[in-house]
């Protein structure tokens, strides 16, 4: 596999993704970019009345993605790495979880016009946790729009995650689960991971204690 030039971290809400795009750039000398869900005016809406707000709020993130999405393409003088805290196509996931038949077949037709022009991770790290261990951690960094999520909602978009990257197959995988590691807190957990993410990778590579395919 050639050198990772773009590493994409994906997983659930609450798993951490931001958390650790952002240690990596530090320790890595990364460019960052980081998804900005608070900008979305629709989502404190969306979990207050997900039927109503979905379609709204879904079109909101697909378009903000898409335009970071294209700030790819510029040439960075300063760093040979770049890191997210997201993946494009991850925006199909929580379509599917959200929209009637309708609205989808409308987002899927926006998707297929702009996608050809979105870049594709040299590696893409899934962050996996149980619902319960997602719920706890939603709680503890009370975000104001989150307030309402249930978690009804959070298990099936922890399993709508999990039924996408165990078909995924356009980049390599690493899956990490978190459940029982603390990469924020415990210096040796995150040594340990950027070791691992450092390393070579092709096809799905799984990493964690107990660590199970999605």
């Amino acid at each position: 596999m050639k050198e990772a030039r773009f590493i994409a971290i994906e997983g659930p809400i609450g798993v951490g993704k931001t958390s650790l795009a952002t240690l990596l750039g530090r320790r890595l000398g990364a460019r960052l970019v980081l998804e900005r869900p608070g900008e979305n005016p629709f989502l404190d809406d969306f979990y207050r009345d997900a039927r109503r707000y979905a379609f709204k709020t879904q079109l909101f993130f697909t378009l903000s993605r898409y335009m970071q999405q294209q700030e790819f393409s510029q040439q960075d003088l300063f760093h040979d790495l770049l890191i997210t805290d997201y993946m494009f196509a991850k925006d199909k996931i929580f379509a599917y979880l959200t929209l009637d038949d309708k609205e989808l077949a409308l987002y899927e037709k926006l998707v297929d016009l702009i996608e050809p022009d979105i870049p594709t991770p040299d590696l893409i790290i899934y962050l996996q946790a149980t619902t319960e261990v997602l719920m706890e951690r939603v709680r503890q960094r009370g975000r104001t729009f989150e307030r309402r999520l249930s978690e009804e909602y959070l298990r099936s978009l922890n399993e709508a995650y999990n039924y996408y990257f165990f078909h995924y197959d356009a980049s390599p995988l690493l899956i990490v689960n978190t459940s029982d590691i603390d990469f924020v807190h415990r210096q040796a957990d995150l040594d340990d991971l950027i070791e691992q993410i450092r390393r070579p990778h092709g096809g799905t590579t799984f990493y964690g204690p107990g660590a199970a395919a999605p």
